[in-house]
């Protein structure tokens, strides 16, 4: 029998060698005016942040005799472009700290502030007090502080972001806004050069798109026919008009070309009815012409009045040129612009005698179709 022999094999486990860390490159301030114009667009159910700078953007990066271990960003001195210090704050390590921007939307004038945070990191020219030549401590946009170990740090890097939280803020529309924001050098903050960001942002919405009902609150109403008896002249008649408060909402910020409505009569075949006509139905029940009352709908859209036909499609132009009204739809905290469609409810009179006395009742469907294509 051969011998049975055990081969001990040890295993020495050695911590892995970290990479060397690279330098950041040389960067010079860039002088006058770096204009970046950024377009974004998203649906509001899941907004989507914008970057403006990328996480450690470098401002500049020198020997440290160049100072640009204190370069610092300010907002100028107009308020709409961005509002934050216009100097030199002082500030230590705070970490990120927003400037409020107004964005503007042109169709409806609607204008809101939005912040914008950013921060600023201090870059080392020799590893002194770090083993990837950052300071780990976050600055605000404008301080010239910085932390110094041993040797002062040679470069600054920023970066600038709107969070999704933020702009998703904005309402369905086209917004607009521009930041402009100054390099200032850590010596006597003398402007270096001007960022100028230009910002389109594009909100879609269709999951709020509704046909709105201002006076009720709602897109759901009991709508009264206002029936009103006539004894002069006679025979005696009975007919009206009654005008339901009707907003569209497209949910694409009223930007659409043309939408399409079809209105949708829910009571049971009339046959005979003209077909431009709806009805309502006597309570007390019955599928005869004494058992209801015909009525047909008239809509109001850019002066303009439009006849809805039942199952029909009516195909409304220039929504993104219409007249705007600013709701508060449910559910939200702040006002949409949406368009103003007002339905008339038209009762021909035909004689009393025709029709049985009592209460009558139908369902109207209204169903608004949007685009496929965005705008």
């Amino acid at each position: 029998m051969s011998p049975v022999r055990a081969l001990a094999v040890m295993l020495a486990l050695l911590p892995a060698v970290p990479a060397l860390a690279q330098r950041p490159p040389v960067t010079i301030p860039s002088p006058g005016t770096t204009t970046t114009t950024l377009t974004h667009a998203f649906d509001r159910a899941a907004p989507q942040p914008l970057q403006l700078w990328a996480p450690r953007t470098l401002l500049g990066f020198q020997n440290v005799e160049h100072g640009h271990g204190r370069l610092h960003v300010t907002c100028t001195d107009t308020p709409a472009r961005g509002r934050c210090p216009r100097g030199d704050s002082g500030e230590g390590p705070g970490g990120r700290q927003p400037i409020l921007l107004e964005f503007h939307e042109p169709r409806s004038g609607q204008r809101r502030e939005v912040g914008v945070t950013g921060w600023l990191e201090r870059v080392e020219w020799e590893r002194t007090c770090s083993d990837d030549y950052w300071d780990k401590s976050e600055y605000p946009l404008w301080t010239s502080a910085t932390r110094e170990c041993h040797v002062a740090p040679a470069g600054t890097a920023a970066t600038l972001q709107v969070a999704a939280s933020e702009i998703g803020a904005l309402v369905a529309g086209r917004w607009q806004a521009e930041l402009h924001l100054d390099v200032r050098s850590g010596l006597g903050g003398a402007v270096l050069g001007r960022h100028a960001f230009v910002l389109e942002v594009n909100v879609t919405d269709p999951g709020r798109a509704a046909i709105y009902l201002p006076e009720h609150g709602a897109s759901a109403a009991l709508m009264d026919l206002q029936l009103q008896l006539r004894a002069q002249p006679p025979p005696a008649s009975v007919g009206g008009e009654g005008v339901l408060d009707m907003c569209l909402y497209d949910g694409l910020g009223s930007l659409s070309s043309q939408l399409v409505l079809i209105a949708r009569d829910g009571g049971p075949d009339a046959p005979g009815r003209p077909r431009e006509y709806f009805s309502v139905w006597h309570q007390g029940g019955g599928r005869q012409t004494h058992d209801r009352v015909d009525y047909r709908l008239q809509l109001l859209h850019a002066g303009q009045s439009i006849a809805l036909h039942p199952g029909a499609d009516t195909l409304l132009a220039d929504i993104d040129s219409a007249e705007l009204r600013p709701v508060l739809l449910p559910g939200m905290d702040q006002t949409v612009h949406c368009v103003p469609t007002p339905l008339t409810f038209i009762t021909p009179r035909v004689p009393a005698a025709e029709k049985r006395d009592g209460r009558y009742q139908g369902d109207l469907t209204l169903e608004m179709r949007l685009p496929t294509r965005r705008p």
